[in-house]
């Protein structure tokens, strides 16, 4: 089995390259070997926003929420995502979400 970092790597340098579509297949490839690797989902959510796919787009960005939930960066991606899907109150959504999350990291540090 390939080490999955390599693989998001390779999918990640593809992408550089222009390989759009090469680097979709090697980050389902991993998405094969594990299903729960968010950076694999968020750069899915990304590749194909830029391919004007809105609905594979947002459906991997809400998976990177679902295994993120304390991260607010996963809320804010979500939202850009909607935005460009033209999915307002979806986006205005992700957005008080990601707000939330952070008022619940602050909260946490200071009871630490």
């Amino acid at each position: 089995m390939v080490n999955p970092d390599e693989m998001y790597d390779a999918a990640i340098a593809l992408q550089q390259q222009g390989n759009l579509e090469g680097a979709i297949a090697k980050l389902h490839e991993l998405l094969e070997q594990d299903g729960n690797w968010p950076l694999a989902h968020a750069a899915l959510s990304v590749f194909y926003s830029k391919l004007g796919e809105h609905e594979k787009a947002v459906s991997h960005a809400q998976r990177v929420c679902e295994l993120e939930p304390e991260d607010p960066f996963s809320f804010i991606s979500l939202s850009l995502i909607c935005q460009k899907a033209g999915m307002i109150p979806e986006a205005e959504q992700a957005m008080w979400q990601a707000r939330q999350a952070q008022v619940a990291a602050l909260q946490k540090r200071t009871q630490a």
